[in-house]
């Protein structure tokens, strides 16, 4: 394991954080605990609530977002592009729950979703000995 951060590294070249996934920029939220339920508050600038994908399966809760790319027909010379197109998505462990308790809302590129906190159960087991 190494505990310096890369950055550090002498010879580290300037581009390196240009061919970054844009994960790390899209999709940054907030968890936190209240009411026996986790809230997720998520960042989803320029998206759609079409755009916006919320799944659980096998215990894991996935975000995801998709837009893409308008097609013009008058070309364009772009001198530069940022705004990206694509499928960004991100998954929590949730575990065992009731899906259809799951509750979602979509307001000014933020989404809020509420799950309620599995009921945890006890895996301990006193073994008798002979």
């Amino acid at each position: 394991m190494n505990l310096i951060p890369r950055k550090f590294y002498l010879g580290d070249d300037f581009f390196d954080d240009f061919f970054e996934p844009a994960v790390k920029e899209q999709m940054k939220c907030d968890i936190y605990e209240k009411d026996g339920k986790y809230h997720i508050i998520m960042d989803v600038p320029g998206y759609d609530k079409e755009d916006i994908n919320i799944e659980v399966d096998n215990g894991y809760l996935t975000i995801s977002a998709e837009t893409k790319e308008e097609e013009n027909e008058e070309k364009k010379n772009y001198i530069r592009r940022e705004r990206r197109y694509g499928k960004f998505s991100r998954s929590f462990y949730v575990g065992d729950i009731d899906a259809d308790s799951i509750e979602a809302e979509f307001k000014k590129g933020t989404l809020k979703v509420c799950v309620p906190k599995a009921e945890e159960r006890s895996t301990k087991k006193q073994i008798e000995i002979k």
